[in-house]
């Protein structure tokens, strides 16, 4: 596990989640944040076309698969995190600068969007958080949408790489048996029961099924969080604890949702950004199916 750089850093100065509603009220103030919109969909094609469409006023599109990720060989995993100069260079573009808010949303439940609060937090924007519910919610709310594209004005940020906790290989294994490794994908690939995606079935020994869906109710807003607490304490993460905490999924992306909502409950988890994407592609990593840790 590599350390967050200081303590404060890993710490939002707000919750992690804002309602339509607040996020409406923040628009029409003196401190607007900047919004980016992060719609992508599994496998493809991209989300523009739909951002095109409508989206959240003065919102910019961000690709998922083109400046959230890089893609390199087998075993760096299916979503490796972006190089930071391609990224500082991306962030820039979206108009992002030092010191200004930032709210993330997607059309998927948040798991997208979990993926731009993560990467931006690791890279030292502190103010990030998600839209609770997403662009359905803010639908919901009667609240307006627009169409077209948006250019930003040029932003200014300096990126510091390395603000939130990452695992490799190494240290998800050794957390699986120090800690608690959180498998945050569907249950029925932690057992092994499915695996079209990725080239061996299983889970990492030692992790525990805490599916990424199980956050967020039918409609893709936050479940209430006294659940949330009684969720996360059923598997052993508690907040104040003194037991690290990781998380992984298939390719890094639905396991920083889960982060987030670990944060805005007061703990601080490692994200495996290779996840099992990375790990099945390593031979001399083991796998273990069925439903218990193993």
């Amino acid at each position: 596990m590599t350390e967050a750089s200081s303590s404060a850093e890993q710490t939002a100065p707000r919750p992690v989640f804002v309602s339509p509603a607040d996020l409406a009220s923040e628009l029409d103030g003196s401190t607007r944040p900047h919004l980016l919109d992060v719609r992508w969909v599994f496998g493809g094609p991209p989300g523009r076309p739909e951002y095109l469409e409508a989206h959240l006023p003065g919102a910019v599109y961000v690709d998922l698969d083109t400046e959230l990720s890089t893609h390199g060989a087998p075993e760096d995993g299916r979503h490796p995190l972006p190089d930071v100069a391609d990224l500082q260079v991306a962030v820039r573009r979206w108009g992002l600068r030092a010191g200004e808010p930032v709210v993330v949303y997607d059309d998927w439940k948040g798991m997208a969007a979990g993926r731009a609060w993560w990467l931006l937090r690791w890279t030292g924007i502190a103010d990030v958080r998600i839209l609770d519910g997403g662009l359905a919610a803010w639908r919901a709310a009667g609240l307006p949408v627009e169409a077209g594209d948006v250019t930003a004005d040029a932003g200014d940020v300096e990126l510091q790489p390395g603000q939130m906790p990452t695992l490799d290989p190494d240290g998800a294994a050794a957390l699986a048996r120090a800690g608690v490794l959180l498998d945050a994908r569907p249950a029925v690939r932690y057992r092994g029961e499915q695996e079209a995606l990725d080239p061996r079935p299983g889970h990492i020994p030692g992790a525990r099924s805490a599916p990424t869906a199980d956050n967020v109710s039918a409609d893709g807003t936050m479940l209430p969080a006294d659940r949330l607490r009684a969720r996360f304490a059923g598997l052993g993460v508690v907040a104040g604890g003194d037991v690290p905490v990781g998380v992984y999924c298939g390719s890094g992306v639905t396991a920083a949702h889960t982060v987030a909502v670990l944060a805005d409950q007061g703990i601080d988890a490692a994200l495996y950004p290779g996840s099992w994407s990375q790990w099945s592609n390593l031979p001399e990593r083991p796998a273990v199916t069925g439903s218990e840790p193993g």
